[in-house]
């Protein structure tokens, strides 16, 4: 066991929090680093016993194009600033990792410029890949290089030269014995020489005991970075998609077909793969931004903090606090912030009163750490499942649903668990428990000994607001505005949901379920709310970062790196595939069918193996789950009444139902041999990936893996 397989990790971008000017005067050292000394505090009420903070080493700008890898950057202070901030953090008992940016460095840096002076004759002209003194660029150097990005301002290192090899070891070495870091995180690492990463994982154990290696890693087979000979680590950004678009898309199949790839990736062993789980970072948009209803914010984060993993948080993320990506500048996702606005915010604000509250559990529970992951329940609105370590089991539940949700689940080997959030015990009848869970909520179900209670503190599953604690002086008065009276989860949904219902003429849906009522209609997988005479359905923004790709229903095309969905026309061929609403293709075995030639009565009915809607007030029924409305909720307003599965309405049912079940195989059919031929692009397709993609048949999960690819 190390220190990282428990760890919590909260990350700081240290430059954009401390209010640092964007573009370094390489002036005397301006001490804003020990301006971050009173978040420790915060941080261990948070529960986080890891920071990750960087980029802080002198750069031109935004902290990736290296100056000097030795010299605190001056816009932060010097040296004897961060060796104090590290031993401090270290006496919280807080672990510390840095930015490495060791792909490529700015053209301040020292070598570079002997290049530009020298020129052939330099001895660094190896330094860098493909130096051509033949080219050109646009800083009219002389001279051509390979970069990062396209960015000729990030000078792409030969990482494959023995003194660039050296050199950067020896800057690892420097970073121990100076500042005494526990870690580094690995910028780029999906670009780095794997030879490369050998030799830091070398000088990993040779520094410091436990030394961890973290690499930034977007799409792939993620084995190929972490293991035993390279990095310990990478960041999960195929949970991150699915964190958002699950709750977004109301899919729990998604989260949990990408969990469960992800595990077997790593042999089903919880040790297999500890990757490094986050809802958003420095380079992707806020997780209150991305999510369309806002009281998602608690099983987002109740999944964060169970699911196999090393759960973080990006700094004011806690709070609630927005910031939407932008086509020039990532300033908005790297905002100012000062402890005196959010001092008391965890007292006083329910969504980080939340995160600590799962701090606190994830510590408890070493399970959530060390346990084996088992699926026990899954519909596009509930999902449950179980750690296991030892003789120690936690259960997990989660709801996406605007209404509660009773479930029932296997106790193991246990008869009484207690719910580490609410407080509320459920005790096994004949082997089973049975909860119940409010609209948009989470709960971690802790196992309890004779007679045992679970351990005093504040209860919050039930108190989760949806009001994010604002900057300056805006936070203070909508803190006194909200403090007396917080809306509950389950209130908030109800209101959400009548608000949506009733807006003028249009309605926000996803692309599984149509139905027909007035003029047109366009509806969600899970959910349909028309108003007026037409909704449309349309998916803002589905953004992957750095190979995060943008999808809308209208227009997504995939034909080699790209996948279309469109809702008026789909056509599936072996290296494209669209799916619609209208028209389905399906090569190979082709199959196409109209939603005109679905429909039964007047209004459609769509039922999936788990996810079934049922006259007035929708009704989701599997094994063990059962959707009831919230007191106070009017679930059938605004909406449509559906015949139940095997019920039919004319005498044409059964042909209807043949047809219906053809045309939504063909769907199936189309997108997954749409994602095998985009995969083909990519490189070989293992018969291991191709199981993954033909077991599974869920029209959303392969609609949302189809937007994955860029």
């Amino acid at each position: 066991m190390a220190w990282y397989d428990e760890a919590v990790f909260y990350h700081i971008y240290p430059l954009g929090m401390l209010d640092a000017p964007r573009e370094n005067p390489y002036g005397e050292p301006v001490h804003r680093l020990p301006s971050l000394l009173p978040w420790i505090g915060h941080l261990q009420r948070l529960g986080v016993n890891a920071l990750y903070i960087g980029p802080l080493f002198e750069s031109v700008g935004h902290g990736y194009e290296t100056t000097d890898y030795k010299k605190l950057d001056s816009r932060l202070g010097d040296n004897g600033d961060l060796k104090d901030f590290v031993a401090k953090c270290h006496e919280a008992g807080i672990r510390v990792i840095l930015d490495g940016v060791f792909n490529h460095t700015g053209r301040d840096f020292f070598a570079f410029q002997n290049i530009k002076h020298n020129r052939e004759s330099s001895p660094y002209r190896d330094w860098y890949c493909n130096v051509n003194f033949w080219g050109n660029n646009e800083y009219n150097d002389g001279f051509s290089y390979d970069n990062w990005g396209g960015y000729n301002l990030l000078v792409k290192l030969n990482q494959r030269n023995p003194a660039v090899r050296d050199y950067i070891c020896d800057v690892i070495r420097f970073w121990v014995s100076e500042f005494d870091i526990d870690g580094i995180r690995l910028d780029a690492a999906d670009v780095l020489d794997f030879d490369f990463m050998k030799a830091l994982r070398h000088v990993a154990n040779e520094v410091k005991p436990h030394f961890w290696l973290m690499g930034e890693v977007i799409h792939g087979d993620y084995t190929r970075w972490v293991n035993e000979g390279t990095l310990h680590s990478v960041t999960n950004y195929h949970l991150h998609k699915a964190l958002y678009s699950g709750h977004n898309d109301h899919n729990y199949f998604e989260i949990a077909h990408t969990v469960k790839r992800l595990y077997g990736m790593g042999g089903n062993r919880p040790d297999g793969l500890k990757l490094y789980n986050f809802v958003d970072n420095h380079d992707v948009e806020r997780i209150y931004t991305k999510l369309n209803n806002k009281a998602h914010f608690a099983p987002v984060h109740v999944l964060l903090y169970t699911l196999p993993g090393v759960p973080s948080i990006y700094y004011g993320s806690e709070f609630g606090i927005e910031g939407k990506k932008e086509k020039f500048s990532d300033a908005s996702l790297r905002p100012a912030l000062r402890y005196e606005d959010y001092a008391d915010a965890v007292t006083e604000n329910p969504l980080p009163r939340l995160v600590a509250a799962l701090g606190r559990v994830r510590r408890q529970a070493g399970a959530l750490s060390y346990g084996d992951y088992r699926e026990l329940a899954l519909t596009n609105r509930q999902y449950a499942f179980a750690r296991t370590a030892g003789e120690e089991t936690v259960l997990v539940t989660v709801n996406n649903d605007e209404n509660s949700a009773s479930l029932t689940l296997p106790a193991g080997n246990h008869g009484v668990y207690g719910g580490a959030l609410s407080g509320v015990r459920a005790v096994a009848d004949n082997g089973n428990i049975t909860v119940t869970l409010p609209g948009c909520s989470g709960e971690i179900w802790l196992p309890l000994g004779p007679g045992e209670e679970m351990p005093a503190g504040e209860t919050v599953s039930h108190r989760v607001g949806v009001t994010p604690v604002m900057s300056g002086s805006a936070a203070h008065e909508d803190e006194a505005k909200h403090s007396a009276d917080h809306e509950t989860i389950s209130d908030f949904a109800a209101k959400t949901s009548a608000d949506e219902a009733a807006s003028d003429t249009e309605a926000h849906a996803s692309v599984h379920d149509v139905t027909a009522s007035g003029a047109e209609a366009a509806a969600s997988i899970n959910d349909a709310t028309t108003s007026g005479t037409e909704a449309h359905a349309s998916v803002h923004d589905v953004t992957a970062s750095g190979a995060e790709a943008h999808a809308s229903v209208n227009d997504a095309t995939a034909s080699g790196a790209e996948a279309s969905a469109s809702v008026n026309d789909a056509t599936a061929s072996s290296a494209e595939a669209a799916a619609s609403v209208n028209d389905a293709t399906a090569s190979g075995a082709e199959a196409a069918a109209s939603v005109n030639n679905a429909t039964a009565s007047d209004a459609e009915a769509h039922a999936s193996v788990n996810d079934a809607t049922a006259s007035g007030a929708e009704a989701h029924a599997s094994a063990n789950i059962a959707t009831t409305p919230d007191a106070g909720t009017d679930a059938s307003a605004g909406g449509t009444a559906y015949p139940s599965p095997g019920e039919s309405t004319s005498a044409s049912g059964d042909a209807q139902a043949a047809l219906a079940e053809a045309f939504e195989k063909g769907r199936i059919a189309g997108l997954q041999e749409a994602i095998l031929a985009i995969m083909s692009k990519n490189g070989p397709v293992t018969d291991q990936m191709r199981r993954d993609v033909t077991d599974n048949v869920y029209h959303d999960s392969l609609l949302n893996w189809v937007r994955s690819f860029r």
